[in-house]
């Protein structure tokens, strides 16, 4: 970590222990621990969480739980949060830490496709964290937005946050043909800023953040 970084940490509120000890076992435990939200990130959604007030969140992509917590901890305790997880070998990770938070009852995880599961849950959001398989994100915008055909999952005042949407500044460089990940990333950030139904600002926050609003 360079110092302007450690300042930023240091001048941040401090990370709470659970989500460190949350953080420490996704780094031992799992093949790809740069997923994780992390104390910033978490941070800031926890801040927008506080600052919107929303009564019902969707999380696309849970990892082992940090972000859930995260949004979790500035919710209404009345206030529900559904997080969606297609890799089963994750839920007990996730779960255990559910319940060993404060805040973890507000949370209801469901394992399988966001695509699949997200449209069952008979709910309106109003915000969306997106942190699923990149390939996907065209796919989520259009589930969300109503525009797959079915009800639509978030209304006018909803937020949805996009994580990973720079991809390492993949997305600011020629593509490869057989690159899935950055072509759909590229997608998705085209159909944001080209929707008249949004307005949107894409944040460089780690690895980006788009946040849209739908007017």
């Amino acid at each position: 970590m360079d110092p302007l970084e450690r300042y930023i940490h240091a001048h941040t509120s401090p990370e709470e222990a659970l989500l460190g000890e949350l953080d420490r076992l996704t780094h031992q435990r799992t093949v790809a621990p740069r997923m994780l939200s992390g104390h910033l990130q978490g941070r800031l959604l926890e801040m927008l969480v506080r600052m919107q007030r929303p009564r019902r969140v969707l999380e696309i992509g849970t990892f082992t739980g940090y972000s859930a917590l995260s949004m979790a901890a500035g919710l209404a305790e009345d206030a529900v949060l559904d997080t969606i997880e297609v890799d089963d070998e994750l839920e007990e990770t996730a779960q255990s830490f559910f319940d060993r938070s404060p805040h973890g009852c507000k949370i209801r995880l469901h394992i399988g496709s966001a695509l699949a599961v997200a449209p069952t849950l008979g709910a309106v959001y109003d915000l969306v964290f997106i942190d699923g398989d990149k390939r996907e994100y065209p796919a989520y915008y259009r589930m969300l937005m109503g525009d797959d055909g079915g009800k639509a999952l978030v209304k006018n005042g909803s937020v949805l946050i996009a994580d990973n949407v720079l991809w390492s500044g993949k997305v600011a460089e020629p593509v490869a043909h057989n690159d899935r990940h950055t072509q759909a990333l590229v997608e998705f950030n085209r159909m944001v800023v080209e929707d008249e139904r949004v307005v949107n600002v894409l944040v460089p926050l780690r690895d980006g953040l788009n946040l849209i609003y739908i007017k």
